[in-house]
């Protein structure tokens, strides 16, 4: 055993404490696993540096800020918008910095790749202005991925209108990845409640982020929602608590952008007169425009069909029934089909190419997949071939 990892470490108390909290655990949480851990955080004793290595990894700390004089400040690079007057949180949690970190890398070294493929900017980022109105943004996002009016109609379930809008946006040049974990760990679990999405706006790689933990119900919204981010060419984070915006003027644009994309205003005050008295009203908007009964209240709601109190008790409601559901699914599912939603058929694509072409490492592949060796090299024959037998 080398010296170093058994001499003892000088770690100032404060970075010790803050690197505990900023797990969102406490002292007592690790004190089985380190049983002198109540002394390391009051400075009355100093781990090793072997149990330091071991206390970074279950505090999703890295190691090197033990190191510093003072914790540092971790801050998103992008704003993080809150709905209902959450504000924006003391501190972002590390499942949400290392998920955002990723993605940035990711989307550099995709920026240049197409730019070294002689890719041209793409000209609808920043295309759009705040003060336009929803209808002018909804038809520009249309014909970008060539849908009219009842795309979604043409789809058999809402679960497919949501796999369509995916598809369409990756075809036209868009990074998209939908996640509930950090990379492929499932001991981190990625929460709804902090964040249900977010945009990377960027001219050549645009990335939108759909947090995979949240409800399906929500994921088409969220996404609809990111999409109007990238043509207004705002970079942001956002919880979208109830399908609201938070009190930002480009949120609400998005917002109102989204749903009118969803559930077009003149369709459904068209339909509207006929299904009213139907309790079973939202489900029948649903079915009509291939939504979620969710996005469906919450658009009647949003343009004065129904009152809040009614929203609100639906609202109660669906989020039992679908936790209940949730429980019900089974577990695990198509290694390849949860690759194609984490990492991106597009970005994957664009990553076995230029690994396949000498022109990226392997190792270098594998970190920016988050797949390694035989695991790598299943995908990529895949994305070339179909799923190998």
């Amino acid at each position: 055993m080398s010296r170093v990892a058994i001499s003892r470490v000088a770690v100032r108390e404060g970075v010790l404490r803050w690197a505990v909290n900023r797990a969102g655990l406490t002292p007592d949480d690790l004190q089985k696993k380190f049983p002198k851990i109540q002394q390391w955080v009051t400075g009355e004793s100093q781990p090793t540096f072997r149990q330091l290595e071991s206390l970074a990894k279950s505090t999703l700390t890295p190691l090197g800020f033990f190191f510093l004089p003072e914790p540092p400040e971790e801050r998103l690079p992008i704003p993080h918008f809150r709905t209902l007057g959450g504000g924006t949180p003391d501190r972002p949690s590390p499942n949400l910095l290392d998920t955002v970190q990723m993605m940035q890398r990711r989307q550099s070294w995709m920026r240049e790749f197409l730019i070294d493929q002689g890719q041209e900017p793409l000209p609808y980022v920043r295309s759009a202005q705040p003060e336009e109105q929803p209808t002018a943004i909804v038809n520009r996002l249309r014909r970008l991925l060539r849908f009219d009016e009842e795309w979604a109609a043409q789809q058999p379930t809402w679960t497919g209108a949501l796999r369509a809008l995916r598809e369409a946006i990756e075809d036209a040049g868009i990074l998209v990845v939908f996640n509930g974990i950090v990379d492929n760990n499932t001991h981190r679990k990625l929460d709804p409640g902090e964040f249900r999405g977010f945009v990377l706006v960027d001219e050549y790689a645009p990335l939108v982020f759909v947090n995979g933990s949240d409800g399906k119900a929500a994921q088409m919204f969220t996404l609809a929602h990111e999409l109007a981010h990238v043509f207004l060419g705002s970079s942001a984070a956002f919880d979208l608590r109830e399908m609201q915006p938070a009190d930002d003027p480009i949120e609400q644009v998005c917002n109102r952008v989204a749903a009118e994309f969803l559930v077009p205003e003149r369709r459904l005050r068209e339909v509207w007169p006929s299904i009213q008295d139907d309790p079973n009203c939202f489900q029948t908007i649903a079915r009509q425009f291939k939504v979620s009964v969710l996005v469906a209240a919450r658009r009647t709601l949003d343009i004065g069909l129904i009152q809040k109190n009614m929203f609100l008790d639906f609202y109660r409601g669906y989020q039992q029934d679908e936790r209940r559901a949730a429980a019900r699914r089974p577990k695990g599912g198509d290694f390849f089909a949860s690759q194609n939603l984490r990492v991106g058929r597009r970005f994957a694509s664009a990553v076995v190419r230029a690994a396949g072409e000498g022109n990226l490492l392997y190792s270098e592949a594998y970190q920016l997949t988050g797949l390694y060796g035989k695991t790598f090299d299943r995908y990529a024959a895949s994305l070339r071939i179909g799923r190998p037998q």
